[in-house]
């Protein structure tokens, strides 16, 4: 298995495991973020726009910052 198909088949496999464990889509976009996955490939994984992903990130880090 080439390099990047192991990072696709790892990330996939992250994703799966978020899924699980999260409530909704925005934890599970913190969760991608906070392991280091860009908004473009979060976007990917999720089969969602990336214009999505960075609004639900900026919301939730604005929340982070009030409470």
């Amino acid at each position: 298995m080439a390099d990047g198909d192991l990072q696709d088949e790892t990330n996939r496999l992250l994703v799966s495991l978020i899924r699980l464990q999260s409530e909704n889509q925005t934890e599970t976009i913190l969760e991608l973020d906070r392991a280091g996955i860009g908004a473009s490939r979060i976007a990917d994984l999720l089969g969602t726009s990336p214009g999505t992903v960075s609004v639900a990130l900026a919301r939730a880090r604005k929340k982070s910052k009030k409470g």
